[in-house]
């Protein structure tokens, strides 16, 4: 059956200043890639680089993504699921991971019949929900306190804060307060510094940040210093989790840099390492060393995180997973995903609301 293609722009505003390492959000530009076959059935995948860090974050960007677009109209549907991945690689080139993780789910979703069906998991069927680490984001004392707050009033039993931008020690404090109230056994802690600490100093604020028995801390040292990374892994009193570190490897890479760091987790965020298959090789290698994996969402709207949720449920894993970023923008797509007490699942029974790709 012979597709018809085309690329739907899209602006996603936040609710509020969403404070990372690299300033603070307000807006997020995205892109749907709209598959059709000739019985007019929809296909629906989402590009979403992430500015000042993914490898297609570029001004040319929505421009190639209409040539990819262009070269595909006519082509012929793929039969099988796993035929999906060697199509996408074969038409994406690796220098466009969002926009690989973008066109394996809208195949996946029009290959299945157009119902955003990308896995067909007990998850789908509203049978199974995925455990989640509840976001904490930068911003002032106050404002990350009432987040904490309202994470934990909501039943989340793994939370995760971003640090890095208010200070080192107001930062402690608050680790410290959740500790005041919650022991390790009954919340699960950890903190993503996003490359914020210097390599000099990372190994003394590891050692603080042992104190408040965390689960991991995401990139403490900026990425590209593998032997600085080494080191810190090699001796860390916290679990180290690489992030940034994978963006814009590629093949024998993933296995080198894993081996010449050997972190005790890396984190997966789709649209950033190529999509759903180079996931899959990462997790392969990085099980084949004992290292510990989960995915997280990069800030895309709910058909992106609705594509990773269902890849998540896919890989049998009761790790918490980074996916409950549904809830970030005032003009999100209505979808079936809901967060209910530190979980995130699929309501079958409510329907899917208008892009404007429809």
């Amino acid at each position: 059956m012979k597709i018809y293609s085309r690329i739907v722009p899209y602006v996603l505003h936040f609710k509020f200043d969403a404070g990372t390492s690299r300033g603070v959000l307000r807006e997020k530009n995205t892109w749907f890639w709209v598959l059709e076959d000739e019985s007019g059935r929809r296909g629906i995948g989402e590009c979403g680089p992430l500015k000042g860090l993914s490898v297609d974050d570029r001004p040319d960007f929505e421009k190639r993504l209409e040539a990819l677009s262009s070269q595909l109209a006519g082509a012929e549907l793929p039969d099988r699921i796993e035929e999906v991945f060697g199509f996408a690689e074969r038409y994406c080139p690796e220098e466009l991971p969002s926009a690989r993780f973008g066109l394996e789910t809208a195949l996946l979703d029009l290959l299945q019949g157009g119902r955003r069906l990308i896995f067909d998991t007990p998850f789908y069927a509203g049978r199974e929900e995925l455990p989640i680490n509840g976001l904490i984001w930068m911003g002032s004392r106050e404002f990350m306190l009432e987040q904490i707050k309202a994470k934990l009033e909501a039943g989340f039993d793994t939370i995760k804060m971003k640090i890095g931008a208010i200070g080192f020690e107001e930062e402690c404090e608050l680790l410290g307060y959740i500790r005041r109230h919650f022991s390790e056994e009954v919340i699960t802690l950890r903190v993503d510094a996003n490359g914020a600490f210097s390599a000099n100093e990372a190994m003394d604020k590891l050692e603080k940040l042992a104190s408040f028995g965390l689960h991991s801390i995401e990139q403490p040292i900026r990425a590209g210093q593998p032997e600085e990374m080494y080191r810190l892994c090699r001796k860390t009193p916290v679990p180290i989790a690489l992030d940034e570190e994978l963006i814009g490897l590629a093949g024998e890479e993933k296995a080198e840099l894993l081996d010449a760091i050997a972190p005790q987790f890396i984190i997966l965020k789709p649209t950033l390492v190529g999509g759903m298959a180079s996931s899959r090789e990462w997790i392969r290698l990085a099980e084949d060393r004992n290292i510990g994996w989960w995915l997280t969402s990069a800030l895309e709207s709910n058909i992106g995180l609705n594509a990773i949720c269902q890849f998540c449920s896919s890989l049998h894993t009761r790790m918490p997973q980074g996916l409950g970023t549904g809830q970030l923008y005032t003009n999100n797509v209505d979808s079936p995903l809901a967060v209910e007490c530190g979980k995130v699942k699929y309501c079958p029974e409510l329907l899917w609301g208008d892009f404007g790709v429809y």
